[in-house]
């Protein structure tokens, strides 16, 4: 599957945002991370429904929607309507997860499941025939700048075989405290699709995506 790198524009500058994602993207990044948190799944409150559209037409980047919210099934078809091109939800988050997931794929989006650093891996399997992603957060959600947990690559490596034994085509996100110096253990471990916010949105953007690309693409 391809490496694909995903920056998360909950750390980019929102006085200058479609400046932020142009730069991103002139860099070689090809989906764009929407972290959409609803201050009670996590403590923080990020951003909605009209960034993401206020965002959609200055750029024709894939839309790798996050949503951090507690009940997800009561947004998805807006996000959707909106532009989204994959939405993933929080196992802990649904009271009905396969349900969640349906919807996202009724509406026409790639469907992704995540699990935060406490959940049992085990969680997943039971829905890995509905999910097209799966999104292993590597800090506790809520807030960006968190530093990578350790513990995250026997996880990611877990998830990886998981997803190898059930013979589907998955791919497999990380998210949190991924940097130049250890995104190649992230990949190393099982990991594709790669979440970088500070480390992309901080300094010269164009400079960082096009070095976070050349290690996904292998040089």
């Amino acid at each position: 599957m391809l490496n694909i790198l995903s920056p998360s524009i909950l750390a980019a500058d929102f006085k200058n945002l479609e400046h932020d994602i142009k730069a991103a993207e002139s860099g070689g990044a090809k989906w764009l991370h929407i972290d959409v948190m609803d201050g009670m799944f996590v403590p923080a409150i990020s951003f909605g429904m009209c960034v993401q559209e206020s965002i959609r037409p200055c750029t024709d980047m894939f839309f790798d929607t996050h949503l951090m919210i507690m009940d997800p099934i009561r947004y998805i078809r807006k996000f959707a309507e909106l532009g989204s091109n994959g939405i993933t939800v929080h196992e802990e988050a649904c009271p009905d997860v396969r349900a969640a997931l349906k919807m996202i794929r009724d509406c026409g989006c790639r469907a992704g499941l995540s699990i935060n650093p406490g959940t049992p891996v085990e969680k997943l399997e039971s829905h890995l025939e509905d999910v097209d992603m799966i999104l292993m957060m590597s800090v506790e959600p809520g807030s960006g700048g968190q530093k990578y947990l350790p513990q995250s690559t026997d996880r990611i490596r877990q998830v990886s075989r998981m997803i190898k034994t059930s013979g589907r085509s998955i791919d497999l996100e990380v998210d949190g405290g991924i940097r130049l110096s250890n995104v190649k253990e992230v990949l190393d471990a099982g990991a594709n699709v790669i979440v970088a916010g500070s480390a992309v949105f901080h300094g010269d953007i164009k400079a960082n995506t096009e070095d976070f690309v050349r290690i996904l693409n292998g040089e």
